[in-house]
């Protein structure tokens, strides 16, 4: 019998150099998104230049890029139907295209950006081994493409735990593709160590405390996961409906985008406030955890999310997604009683990206990394309710149902009856 351990050796290989090097990329884009933050907010008149940045990074993309626009959903679209190597220049076309959006104020994240530097740089060994002995076949360049999701996911935001089971759950709607998950830890684990090394400071969270169970405060955590999901749906669908009203009206990406970015500025620039939803906006999320928002501060930010990325601008939904859903939190604690604000704006943190990437396991598992073991039982809650009611169309479309969610449900609601059946019946 030929001996299993050459192809563990080749596939550990493969993973370390995969985080090794979206490790650097991450390093390297986070450290760029720092300076580029940095200049904005000492320098606002920047706002001004975000209609030219946008027609720059359109023309780069018209010009060079139009084999990558499709960004995550091109790498998701690769693993369920293989069709060509993701071309390496995807990575640095994102990253300068993240850094210029940033740079002049547009609202958008950074995951995207992490995930496809992380998916492209993985491709590359299907392209470079293909006349070796190591060569790759459809069903391991599967596993090579996930590989590379959970790298640069895990590195981005300094979550190697969330980052193995980002790549293993976000493929497909209602399965864990847990046949990589070894492969996929050791790429995620490494890539946030050498992200680390390269001096890279990841947000810090306060931790809320813990909170007691009671039958209020799970009802409580079940209503904010349904906002949660409602809010993610809201997105996915006004960032499409924004996305297809500009590509019909304005066809040509750099002028779509020097429009769009024209309307972004003329916003940030006539209504001072907005300036808070410019960019990643982290430093409002850490307010959030800590006391009271504006009620107003979660639908503006998603609204200019919205707005920039749907005429085109690069970067993630992300970030600008746990702004979104820490705000709402810290809103729903006004009204929600058994769960202090600390707690629902962490539960929000990861709920509105749960439903809108379709990734609960993931973002429990964040939840946790972020803000303390004693979140998990409330994030999880809140993560599946939000998950359950988002639907199907979430921030990525080139995600295959595998269970609908309308079976997901039903069997909840089985499981949670059946205490009221056993009841019944020894009655």
């Amino acid at each position: 019998m030929k001996s299993p351990f050459p192809k563990y050796l080749k596939w550990i290989g493969i993973a370390a150099l995969v985080g090794v090097g979206s490790g650097i990329a991450s390093g390297v884009f986070l450290l760029m998104l720092e300076k580029a933050t940095e200049a904005r907010e000492a320098h606002p008149i920047l706002i001004w230049g975000l209609p030219l940045g946008g027609l720059f990074v359109g023309w780069l993309y018209h010009r060079y890029g139009r084999a990558v626009e499709g960004g995550n959903n091109l790498i998701i679209d690769e693993f369920h139907d293989p069709k060509a190597v993701v071309p390496f220049r995807m990575a640095p076309l994102v990253l300068l295209g993240t850094v210029v959006t940033h740079l002049f104020g547009g609202s958008a994240g950074r995951e995207g950006t992490a995930v496809q530097m992380g998916g492209s740089i993985a491709d590359q060994f299907t392209h470079y081994f293909k006349n070796t002995r190591f060569k790759i076949n459809a069903g391991e360049r599967r596993a090579l493409l996930m590989i590379g999701m959970s790298a640069g996911f895990g590195s981005v935001f300094g979550v190697p735990f969330a980052g193995t089971l980002f790549g293993l759950e976000v493929l497909a709607i209602g399965k864990l593709h847990l046949w990589a998950v070894i492969e996929c830890a050791i790429a995620a684990f490494i890539a946030h160590f050498v992200t680390l090394s390269l001096g890279v400071h990841h947000a810090v969270y306060a931790h809320p405390p813990a909170v007691s169970w009671s039958l209020v405060g799970v009802g409580s955590a079940i209503v904010a996961g349904v906002a949660f999901g409602l809010a993610a749906r809201i997105f996915a669908r006004l960032t499409d409906a924004i996305s297809r009203f500009s590509k019909a009206r304005i066809p040509l990406l750099p002028i779509r985008i020097f429009v769009g970015g024209a309307v972004v500025a003329a916003i940030f620039l006539l209504i001072p406030i907005s300036l808070r939803y410019a960019g990643l906006g982290v430093p409002i999320i850490i307010e959030a955890i800590q006391h009271p928002l504006p009620h107003y501060d979660w639908i503006a930010k998603l609204v200019m999310t919205a707005l920039t990325l749907g005429v085109g601008y690069k970067g993630g939904e992300v970030t600008p997604l746990l702004f979104v859903g820490a705000a709402l939190g810290n809103s729903l604690s006004a009204i929600l009683p058994g769960i202090p604000l600390p707690m629902l704006s962490a539960m929000g943190f990861v709920g509105v990206f749960a439903g809108a990437a379709n990734t609960p396991f993931a973002c429990t598992v964040m939840a946790m990394e972020l803000f303390g073991p004693q979140v998990g039982a409330f994030a999880a809650i809140a993560c599946f309710a939000s998950y359950l009611v988002s639907g199907h169309h979430g921030i990525y479309h080139a995600q295959r149902v595998h269970i609908p969610k309308t079976r997901y449900a039903s069997r909840t609601i089985e499981l949670l009856m059946l205490p009221f059946r056993r009841v019944k019946n020894r009655t």
